[in-house]
Order: structure tokens, then sequence, then C-alpha cells
């Protein structure tokens, strides 16, 4: 019985995570997202939610956010979920999910071909809401705190531009160089907003770059991580689950394209090792918390006759959590090993 009650919970957090990213860009706003978060936690529900809106993004100092938000009429919102299922003395896992809830491209505005698959870009944050589904249903022993910074990203004459220079939350400074590198904007701030909650580790979901796709197909999700104890913890889970990732590098050098002349850093690099060059731009935002990243821009979703949302990774996130849980008795964390 545990293991079909865990199958249908599964099942019901991929559907609900295939149905949202699924949903066209006018049935799937930032509005509607926080919605969809906020029914999650009703009145019997283990979840808690919290929206957050543009003067509360404002006041927080979410320039990178703020900036990616800024052509479209659609207000930004940021989506704060918190399932509570172990001792309040285990840090948190922190789920930080992509909510581009529709991407042209900004200004760097995309091909009209294909275009419609843009509609796919809040898969990340699709799948932290199929997880919070799950997470309700099962009721672990883990604590998990869920971020959605969510947005769309269109062209007009408020939108930033090719070379525009904002300050993120954390104060480092960026360069966008490319508009349509806007998830990794939303996300830095994102994960700057985790480390207030302590997390004993952080990962990022989301369709990032076509440079993952380029690399690994719709097989396996991209997954960066600086941390090999997290690493091989979600390496496993996928292997578990069937949803799988592979453990790709994360070398210094790789840094080297993202420096400019005027800001900490720009927003892209060259076009080698896309995916590399993103996840490392995240980085610089994660500090010493044990940080992965999963590039889904492959597996998210198909194409072709078989067009749709796939709901990954959410067997692979519900599988790391399950393994995380910690008796009351026994200490929330481990002494992990770094990756230098």
């Amino acid at each position: 019985r545990p293991a079909f009650a865990q199958a249908q919970a599964v099942a019901a957090g991929i559907n609900l995570a295939r149905e949202w990213g699924n949903r066209p860009g006018n049935h799937a706003t930032p509005t509607l997202l926080a919605g969809a978060a906020q029914a999650l936690a009703g009145k019997k529900s283990p979840v808690r939610c919290e929206v957050l809106g543009p003067k509360e993004v404002a006041k927080l100092g979410m320039g990178a956010f703020q900036a990616v938000a800024r052509g479209s009429e659609e207000a930004l919102r940021f989506i704060v979920l918190e399932y509570r299922g172990g001792p309040k003395s285990q840090p948190p896992v922190a789920l930080i999910g992509k909510g581009i809830t529709f991407d042209s491209g900004g200004i760097s505005l995309k091909p009209a071909a294909d275009m419609d698959e843009m509609k796919f870009d809040m898969s990340g944050a699709a799948s932290v809401l199929g997880v919070f589904r799950a997470l309700s249903d099962l009721k672990p022993k883990v604590n998990v705190v869920g971020l959605i910074p969510a947005c769309e990203n269109l062209p007009d004459g408020r939108a930033v531009k090719p070379g525009d220079v904002v300050t993120s939350m954390s104060g480092q400074t960026i360069e966008i160089l490319n508009t349509d590198a806007e998830g990794r904007l939303v996300l830095c701030d994102a994960l700057t907003y985790a480390r207030r909650f302590k997390p004993r580790a952080m990962v990022d979901i989301a369709t990032l770059t076509g440079a993952c796709v380029i690399a690994l197909g719709g097989v396996r999700s991209g997954m960066f991580s600086t941390d090999d104890a997290l690493a091989g913890a979600l390496e496993q889970a996928g292997n578990t689950s069937g949803d799988l990732c592979w453990r790709m590098p994360l070398d210094d050098d790789y840094a080297e394209g993202l420096k400019t002349n005027f800001a900490d850093m720009a927003n892209v690099a060259g076009r080698a090792a896309g995916a590399v060059t993103a996840a490392k731009f995240l980085q610089k935002f994660v500090g010493d918390t044990p940080w992965a990243h999963l590039d889904i821009a492959g597996t998210a979703w198909l194409s072709g006759k078989a067009k749709g949302s796939t709901g990954r990774p959410v067997g692979l996130l519900l599988q790391y959590l399950l393994d995380q849980q910690v008796p009351a008795e026994q200490p929330a964390g481990k002494a992990r090993k770094k990756v230098r």
C-alpha cells in the first residue's frame, strides 16, 4: 500500500505539472499561476503559500527579476510555498522553479517558428507545483520551500534592452547582453531569496538553454552541482524514479566568458558550452549553500506529433525529497564534500 500511495501521489503531481505546462500563455499568466499555488494551500493542507507582488519585489531589491517583467502588462508574482513535515530543527530543501509563463525573447526576439512552444518555459515552476501537490498527499518527514519567480518576457517600450545594467537582490550588477537569456535573471534573485531560509540544499529547475538540448537531447536532464553528496543523491533519485539526469561540469574556467567591462558579470557568454556558462552565472548567487541546477530544456516537453508537457522532473525531485527524510531524533544534516 505505501508503494501504491506513492505512485498515486507522483502521478497526481506529474499530471498537475503537465496541465500547467500545457496551458497556453493566456491561460497561465503569473496571476493564474499564483492562484494555482494558493489552491494547494487549503485549510486542511500541510502546504502554506504566500504571493508577493511588484511592490514587495521592488522592496526586496530584485532588480534582475523586475527587469525581465518590465515589458509585459501582466504583473509579476513571486510565489513562496512551504511544506513543514520534518522537525523544526531540520533545515529545509529549497526548490526554485523558473516561471516564465511566456517567453518571446523580449527585445532579443525569438524567431516566429515554434514560438508557441515558449508557453512551456514555465515548466520548472510547474514541476514545483507538482512536487508540492504530491507532498500534500504523502506528508513525508521533510521540510521543503518552493519559490517561483513568475512573469512574462515580452517586448514593448518599457522592456529591458541589450546593454542595460541592473542590480540583483544580491547587490551584484549584471549587464544584460541578450534579453532572451532571461531565465537566469529571474532565478538569480530567487536563489538569493532562498538563502534566507538557511536551506540544507537548493535545487533550481529551469528550461534554461538550447545548448543542453543539443548536449543531452530529451533523455536526461542536465544536472550541475557544487556539492558531490547532493549531486549523488539527485542522480540516485533519478535512477530510482526513472526520471534521469546527467551531471555536467562546472569548472571555473567556463565563467571567463561572463566577464564584462560594465558590470560584475554579463548574463551570457559565447556560443560554446552555453548550458555550462548559464550554470556558472547562477552559481554566483548561491554562496556556500549546497546547490544543484537542473536544466530541463530537453526533457520538460515533447515536440512533433506527441507535442506536450512531460511533467518532468517531478518524479526525480519527489524521490530525492523522500530520500531526505530524517527521523526527529537524528541530526538533520551531514557534512558534505565540496567541489573545489
